[in-house]
């Protein structure tokens, strides 16, 4: 069977009586919602439920599924250690997914728990969904640090096992939405805070699960936002299928926003296969791209995707600016993919004859030999972003007072270790940042007597130049 029903839920403790006690009276339209949820949960009676949670073991590159019989969990956390839930795992649901999520080259399975209790971001809708209905076995899923087109796809081997199953089965994506509403929030306020409660509660208003996939993840991440990937693979799970879609309730009387929404599936419709459509319009804006490249990015792009699909070097062009073959400096290539950072390798002073092989030798290091990723793949050429930076010269300062995070990157030095941060990124507003970022990439210790470097770059994005 396929799934018969999918809902987005948050999970507060505080929304549990024996913790938020008088406080829930701020959240009753969170709480008349979720009651909702759980008795058309207990009206489906699906034998399995499949749920995605924030708060369970994350990994960088791999989706963890809970495995074993069973888990046991409690509100000890919250102070509440007497509110306890124990789950029966689907085993065979696990042992299927885990298969097929590998046919599909995805990585994920059961291996790597570090702890087996059931998290608040799992209890909590099943607090609410076991007082109408309890017969039910649980898939687990958590998220991962990989692109939003993974999560999705992950959704969509969530779906091949329900069909092919006898069973019916539920999906519950459990998130909150932003941290950061109210400045006398826990976590603080932001602007982007409030805008992306805006427009993922419209989405989910409209079932328009293509913007889940486009959000940008600087913008995510200043709204301090909890449950985008979780509802990514909800999404995946619904690929291809036409949804009567209803946003239940939406408050945010803490500082943190809370969303409730279902969505019926009501038949088929293959224009909602959102993955392809996000990598057409992905295509689609590369293309542009290219109109704009300046010879800085062209280099770059040409030369990775000439190492991918031939694992040979890129011979110099015939045709090439005259800078790029006259100067000789330090270069940082920088990829990106779906927004988030899929590659950067450079060097802080110049190895090469000219820049030009500086952009040829460290786009190829950026897209294969990154430590911190796997390989650009050729699938991924095409939705690429670069931006090159072109470094000056470095000059030793003596203070904190002579950076700008704008302006100037930092290099600090140690007994031969080196970091080495760029300007204006996002998210690192203040030269305190940089210094610390810097700091833990060489491996140095803050109270160590280390020297500061600052340079200025030329930073090349899609045919921009920026001082």
């Amino acid at each position: 069977m396929t799934l018969n029903g999918a809902f987005i839920v948050p999970h507060p403790p505080i929304i549990i009586p024996q913790i938020g006690k008088s406080r829930r009276k701020f959240i009753e339209a969170t709480i008349d919602a979720y009651d909702e949820v759980a008795r058309r949960i207990a009206v489906i009676r699906p034998d399995t439920i499949v749920l995605a949670t924030p708060h369970a073991v994350m990994y960088s590159d791999y989706f963890h599924i809970a495995g074993g019989e069973l888990a046991e969990g409690s509100f000890a956390d919250f102070k509440a250690p007497a509110v306890k839930m124990d789950a029966d795992y689907d085993c065979a649901f696990v042992r299927e997914l885990a298969a097929l999520a590998a046919e599909e080259g995805i990585y994920a399975g059961t291996l790597g728990a570090k702890k087996k209790a059931l998290d608040h971001g799992t209890m909590v809708p099943l607090y609410f969904v076991n007082q109408y209905y309890r017969e039910y076995q649980l898939v687990s899923l958590s998220l991962s640090g990989l692109p939003p087109l993974e999560h999705y796809r992950f959704g969509k081997c969530v779906a091949k096992v329900a069909q092919a199953s006898n069973k019916t089965v539920v999906f519950i994506a459990s998130g909150d939405l932003s941290h950061k509403l109210k400045a006398d929030g826990p976590y603080g306020f932001a602007s982007e805070g409030p805008q992306f409660d805006k427009e993922v509660t419209q989405a989910m208003q409209r079932g328009d699960f293509l913007r889940f996939l486009t959000f940008e993840e600087d913008f995510c991440e200043a709204a301090a936002e909890c449950g985008l990937r979780a509802f990514v693979i909800m999404a995946g799970a619904l690929d291809g299928k036409a949804v009567k879609p209803e946003l239940l309730s939406y408050e945010g009387p803490f500082g943190i926003g809370y969303a409730v929404a279902a969505f019926s599936v009501i038949g088929e419709d293959k224009s909602r296969q959102f993955d392809r459509v996000y990598e057409k319009l992905q295509e689609s804006e590369a293309k542009t791209r290219k109109g704009t490249e300046d010879e800085y990015i062209k280099l770059a792009r040409q030369s990775l995707e000439h190492y991918v699909k031939t694992a040979q070097k890129l011979q110099m062009p015939k045709e090439i600016a005259q800078p790029l073959l006259q100067e000789r400096a330090g270069v940082f290539v920088s990829l990106k993919l779906e927004g988030r950072l899929r590659g950067c390798i450079g060097t802080i002073m110049p190895t090469k004859e000219n820049v030009a092989q500086e952009i040829i030798q460290n786009a190829v290091s950026a897209g294969a030999e990154d430590p911190r990723f796997e390989p650009v793949k050729k699938e991924e050429l095409p939705r690429l972003v670069y931006s090159v930076d072109v470094l000056g010269k470095p000059e030793p300062i003596r203070s904190i007072k002579d950076l700008d995070a704008k302006r100037y990157g930092v290099i600090v030095s140690f007994k031969g270790k080196r970091g080495l941060l760029l300007p204006n990124l996002p998210g690192v507003d203040t030269p305190e940042q940089q210094i610390k970022i810097a700091l833990q990439k060489a491996g140095i210790y803050p109270d160590e007597r280390y020297s500061m470097e600052r340079f200025e770059v030329i930073r090349h994005e899609s045919g921009k130049e920026k001082g």
